[in-house]
């Protein structure tokens, strides 16, 4: 089977096992990640299957949705690519970056490196930006049933692995402890172009939503 093969199998795969998954993570999630993980390689010297196959597989069974599980998605994803008889390394290399692509509260050191996760993470964040981000956020929180906004709930930058996982803080809480540091932590140029007009239009947004919260024009 050739990669191109692969690659339309794959997709083949992950649309119909995303076809109930929540707004903010189903298959259009994954194919706009897709698309911006493509985008961010022409300029960065990665394995572009690789990247493909990652980008395609980041979220298979996101452990948001699995009872915090991170282990499910590595194994689903090897065990499709097996049976497609993908290469044993390629395998290796796109389960560890399942395993490692999520923001997990933005405190944790990373166990593992290659220049493909970082096309990929930067790819995944770049959607957490801007209008799709802030979209898929209140999406996520109105799943979750979660206030948009408490003035009496303060944000927490300070939150352990487990904290963040657990939060139950509102919508707007997820701003300031998630969506405005991912500027920041962009890895490669291309990304970090993009993210600057993405967080400031994340600014913007907020700066009206207190106006309008607040009784103003």
């Amino acid at each position: 089977m050739s990669q191109d093969e692969i690659i339309s199998e794959t997709k083949k795969f992950v649309q119909q096992a995303l076809v109930n998954a929540e707004g903010g993570h189903d298959w259009f999630h994954t194919e706009r990640v897709y698309k911006n993980a493509l985008l961010i390689s022409e300029k960065e010297n990665v394995d572009v299957f690789v990247v493909a196959l990652g980008a395609l597989l980041h979220d298979i069974a996101d452990s948001k949705f699995h009872h915090g599980d991170e282990t499910i998605g590595p194994k689903k994803a090897y065990k499709f690519l097996s049976h497609l008889n993908v290469d044993r390394e390629v395998i290796e290399h796109v389960i560890n970056i399942i395993a490692h692509v999520s923001f997990k509260g933005g405190h944790e050191v990373l166990k593992y490196h290659s220049a493909e996760l970082d096309v990929i993470q930067d790819a995944d964040r770049l959607d957490a930006m801007g209008a799709i981000g802030i979209a898929r956020t209140f999406n996520y929180g109105g799943f979750k049933n979660r206030p948009l906004y408490n003035p009496a709930i303060k944000v927490n930058l300070n939150m352990t692995k487990a904290e963040y996982k657990a939060s139950t803080a509102p919508t707007i809480n997820h701003f300031y402890e998630k969506l405005l540091l991912l500027k920041n932590k962009m890895n490669t140029d291309t990304a970090k172009q993009i993210a600057v007009k993405r967080h400031e239009f994340m600014e913007q947004f907020l700066d009206r939503f207190y106006k309008e919260w607040n009784g103003m024009i």
